[in-house]
């Protein structure tokens, strides 16, 4: 009950069909909760074996990739009973959706500054597979940028890791970029070169692709039967 009367007076973000996503102040820190709600169309008992499940399942991600020396938020305070996460709020990042449209928009060399970028994800997803996380809801809004003060370069982050888990299967990691390759180029049209520069990226940084890479062109294929089935 406490914790839902200090959720009541937070600012809410926006609300998903698995949670809420809430803006606060915890232990003087910038924070954002994430409250996964019950289903009611799921029987109970069901539905807070799933719930904890995922729960379980997100802060485990984001803890394997931290290790991995994988930027992500930074995770507090979790409360399995409410389903709650308290996560580092990034401040003062921008989502790489936003960066993309912002960088084509200002006409100065687009391409070899999101060039740049698309490299860093590809290695960067590269080494999140290798340590076996999958994400499971790749696009450019889960992945924002946070600019230093130390030297003024821009830190990669990921984020919401809510339809993560783990698996070593190089289909799953295949579905998982056919997933980033689906929302990449639907949301950033004429942008098929960029992409195939952070799938080379990927490529080169991990000694597990080869079969991941496979797996997508299957991944593909599949897609396109589908497509043309209807």
């Amino acid at each position: 009950m406490a914790l839902q009367e200090y959720l009541s007076g937070a600012e809410l973000l926006k609300q998903g069909a698995e949670a809420r996503v809430y803006r606060v102040e915890f232990l003087g820190r910038p924070t954002i909760v994430k409250e996964r709600f019950p289903k009611r169309y799921r029987h109970p008992l069901l539905d807070e074996k799933l719930t904890h499940r995922r729960t379980v399942q997100e802060v485990r991600s984001i803890l394997r990739c931290r290790r991995a020396g994988i930027a992500t938020p930074v995770v507090y305070f979790v409360n399995y009973n409410s389903h709650c996460i308290f996560l580092e709020d990034i401040v003062g990042s921008l989502t790489v959706r936003d960066h993309i449209a912002s960088t084509q928009q200002s006409g100065s060399c687009p391409e070899v500054e999101l060039g740049h970028l698309a490299e860093r994800v590809g290695q960067i997803l590269a080494r999140m597979h290798d340590e076996d996380v999958i994400h499971g809801d790749l696009t450019t809004s889960n992945m924002l940028l946070q600019l230093s003060a130390e030297d003024g370069d821009s830190n990669l982050v990921l984020i919401d890791f809510g339809l993560s888990y783990i698996s070593a299967l190089p289909e799953d990691k295949g579905v998982d970029l056919y997933v980033l390759e689906k929302a990449f180029l639907s949301t950033h049209p004429n942008t098929e070169v960029l992409f195939e520069k952070l799938l080379k990226s990927y490529a080169a940084s991990s000694k597990k692709s080869p079969a991941v890479i496979k797996k997508l062109d299957e991944v593909r294929l599949r897609g396109r039967k589908r497509s043309m089935v209807g």
